[in-house]
């Protein structure tokens, strides 16, 4: 019965005040014989007794800060720890955290874990796993300094450690939303430090000493971070659980292949989240191809092999559409982003009271603007209720987009807000003085490239953004010229190049010619969706999506125009296909639409009854014939009578 009782942190707000006049009667560790220590006068102490003794006192003027609610909420949730009980953990975690953050933290920092040390036992272990809830706090609600930078990797090492080093699997047990977030804010907290080094010019003389130390280079290093990953994933067997999951093995052979970690849901989920994880790594790192190729074994459908996060299928998808959009399979990333904003759609309701909702909104509002980048790039037709929001939200940003080189900056901007930010994998060089003055030179006429504290040394992110904008200048004579062809099934050359030659620059037929053959190859693209299937409508042709079986760098030349043509001697001659109108979805839409007003009209109260007094008297005298209502019955939803 211990789970079905309601915690004290967890009651109504009505009784925190209660909670609060009541004391905690946590002992607190006091130096023996303080009188005689205090009043000897040949006693002398050392300066590192003295500063134990000066931060053991703050320690417990700190302590005596911390509100009763928030003591026996941490006793709880250590209780909670060491009893391995997923359920307190999980309200503990997900809720009251969540509430005392808002309540007591919103704009400073929880208690240190020394300073909370005595509610818990000094339990190590659960003093790791509060600091790592600790430094997320910072992360998210407060601005990180160099010293939480550290700390905090230093911490996520003790954790990793403690789980991948100890002798057999540890006896711990978490929920899988915690989990997810573990490795989400190890690899978020990595991508902030790499940003926040790759701006030498704004660091003080301090900063600078530390990343120039042995431990600076080393801390949130590419390879630590990689090497975390890939330990789980090993330690756990992971991709070999999900290939003898897709092979249809038994329980009884798919845990003699994982081995005794695998077998537990902790490593189980750790080793398929960094699966997850690893994916946001390279996409970090600009290895676009590699980040599709670790998901192989997972794929990129919504079923998970367990109840996964919502933010799971999230963050999946967004970073593999970011792959797909990167190496110009437009289609696939449009398929990507749609399925996954439709899945979300459905599930938003459920969702609302969900500490992720908010994150959750975020990434699907930056896929609804790649989804309009997609559009731009290669138009296909897509779901029609994703389509409208997209159009609802981004239709001016579209509409600036299709007249060519006017959108640019347009684009930009979309690309700029919806893509991650991406970071390089080496730092500039802190530890040698000399090459780190010379990156910060000021600017002179024979050296533009200067630095102001601003600018990231070799931003990736605008390395990207160039290779993205090239692509969208090449295919900006590619409207025009497909909404004039559109108008013919056959034109003269030369006609043609009349009319695009609109404002006398003097265009030739070989230059016509160029944005022909440009228009050819935007219409033609690698894909792993049929042309002809539901998938390139938007739709899943299947239960899961994309099967792990299918390779995600896989596919075959396909057409992705509505629009053919073929050029014989000085003639063009143009071929139109025409896609007829899905009736089943707009049925479905409209259907759920009456059902919906239906449903409105039925709850809604009917106005009170007001007859004329000669109507009210002779319904009450006369006689009651067929005509007269029926006041028996049984009555409905919505005030009448129902017949019986």
């Amino acid at each position: 019965m211990a789970h079905q009782r309601v915690a004290l942190w967890a009651a109504e707000p009505d009784l925190d005040d209660d909670i609060n006049d009541a004391d905690v009667d946590i002992p607190i560790p006091m130096p023996s014989s303080t009188n005689e220590l205090y009043d000897d006068p040949n006693l002398q102490l050392d300066e590192g007794s003295l500063q134990a003794m000066q931060q053991h006192i703050a320690q417990q003027a700190a302590f005596a800060q911390i509100p009763d609610v928030v003591k026996r909420f941490i006793v709880h949730f250590h209780q909670a720890v060491l009893d391995n009980n997923l359920q307190e953990i999980t309200v503990a975690y997900e809720s009251g955290w969540t509430r005392l953050t808002e309540k007591y933290y919103a704009k400073t920092e929880w208690p240190e874990a020394e300073t909370i040390a005595p509610l818990v036992n000094d339990d190590q272990i659960f003093l790791i796993l509060y600091r790592e809830l600790y430094y997320r706090h910072v992360y998210s609600r407060l601005q990180p300094n160099v010293d939480d930078r550290f700390h905090s990797y230093e911490n996520s090492c003790e954790l990793f450690n403690y789980l991948l080093n100890s002798d057999g699997p540890v006896p711990l047990s978490l929920p899988a939303n915690w989990l997810w977030d573990i490795i989400d804010e190890f690899i978020y907290q990595f991508q902030s430090f790499a940003l926040f080094r790759s701006r030498p010019a704004s660091k003080t003389d301090d900063e600078l000493t530390m990343l120039g130390s042995e431990g600076g280079a080393s801390a949130w290093s590419s390879y630590s971070v990689l090497n975390v990953l890939y330990s789980l994933i090993q330690k756990s067997r992971a991709n070999e659980w999900l290939k003898a999951r897709a092979e249809g093995k038994s329980d009884e052979e798919i845990e003699e292949i994982v081995g005794e970690y695998g077998t537990k849901p902790l490593y189980r989920m750790l080793g398929y989240f960094s699966i997850i994880g690893l994916l946001r790594v390279h996409v970090l790192l600009g290895d676009f191809t590699l980040a599709l190729k670790v998901m192989e074994n997972v794929g990129l459908g919504q079923k998970a092999p367990f109840t996964a996060p919502t933010a799971v299928h999230v963050s999946t998808a967004y970073h593999a559409g970011i792959c797909y959009f990167m190496l110009r399979r437009i289609p696939d990333a449009a398929r990507v982003f749609t399925g996954v904003l439709n899945w979300v759609m459905r599930a938003r309701q459920y969702h609302t009271r969900s500490y992720q909702y908010d994150q959750i909104n975020k990434t699907a509002d930056r896929m609804y603007a790649l989804l309009a980048l997609c559009h731009v790039l290669a138009p296909t037709r897509l779901d029609d209720n994703v389509m409208n929001i997209v159009r609802e939200r981004y239709g001016d940003q579209i509409g600036r987009m299709g007249r060519g080189e006017e959108g640019l900056s347009t684009f930009e901007e979309l690309f700029l807000y919806a893509c991650p930010k991406f970071i390089c994998a080496n730092s500039p060089p802190y530890d040698d003085p000399a090459a780190l003055a010379s990156m910060l030179i000021p600017p002179t006429p024979t050296s533009p490239s200067s630095q102001n504290p601003n600018v990231v040394l070799g931003d990736p992110t605008q390395r990207h953004l160039r290779a993205a904008s090239s692509h969208f200048v090449s295919l900006t004579p590619v409207s025009s010229l497909k909404s004039l062809l559109k108008l013919y099934t056959s034109l003269d050359a030369q006609k043609l190049t009349g009319f695009l030659d609109t404002s006398g620059a003097g265009v030739d037929e070989e230059e016509v010619l160029s944005w022909m053959m440009v228009m050819k190859n935007a219409g033609r693209c690698v894909g792993r969706v049929n042309t002809g299937g539901a998938a390139a409508n938007g739709e899943k042709d299947n239960d899961e999506g994309s099967r792990p079986s299918e390779s995600l760098l896989g596919g075959e030349w396909m057409s992705i125009s509505d629009l053919n043509f073929v050029i014989d001697q000085n003639m063009v001659h143009i071929a139109e296909s025409t896609v007829g109108r899905r009736y089943a979805g707009w049925f479905i839409r409209n259907s759920e639409h009456a059902a919906r007003v239906l449903d409105g009209i039925k709850a809604s109260p009917l106005p009170p009854r007001t007859a004329p007094a000669q109507v009210q008297k002779k319904s009450v005298d006369g006689p009651k014939g067929e005509g007269a209502p029926r006041t028996t019955g049984q009555k409905v939803a919505w005030g009448g009578v129902k017949v019986a």
